[in-house]
């Protein structure tokens, strides 16, 4: 295999300051995320803490009662690890969705 020279970079002219050229170089770098992306990741964000809400509460007052209908119900045990892995779906996409072309 050939050995590759470095490539030399151009010399700043002297009406440009280098902080300038710095600004414009970074100007250039596209996000990685789009505007779509963001509000996928806040939905997702929301879906799950409502999973998290789905599954609090049941707690007592009396420590010699266990509410076994309370803390075994379907929210809790069958709906809110449901949504809360819909969330988490949610957050993939929004992670993986290629933003759109310009």
């Amino acid at each position: 295999m050939a050995n590759k020279q470095p490539q030399k970079e151009k010399p700043v002219s002297a009406t440009q300051p280098k902080a300038a050229v710095a600004q414009k170089q970074a100007a250039t770098i596209p996000f990685i995320f789009d505007s779509s992306n963001y509000a996928f990741m806040i939905a997702g964000v929301v879906v799950i803490l409502l999973g998290f809400y789905l599954m609090s509460g049941g707690a007592t007052t009396d420590l010699k009662v266990f509410p076994k209908e309370e803390l075994y119900s379907f929210r809790r045990i069958t709906l809110a690890p449901i949504v809360i892995m819909i969330g988490f779906a949610i957050e993939i996409v929004a992670i993986l969705k290629r933003p759109k072309s310009e």
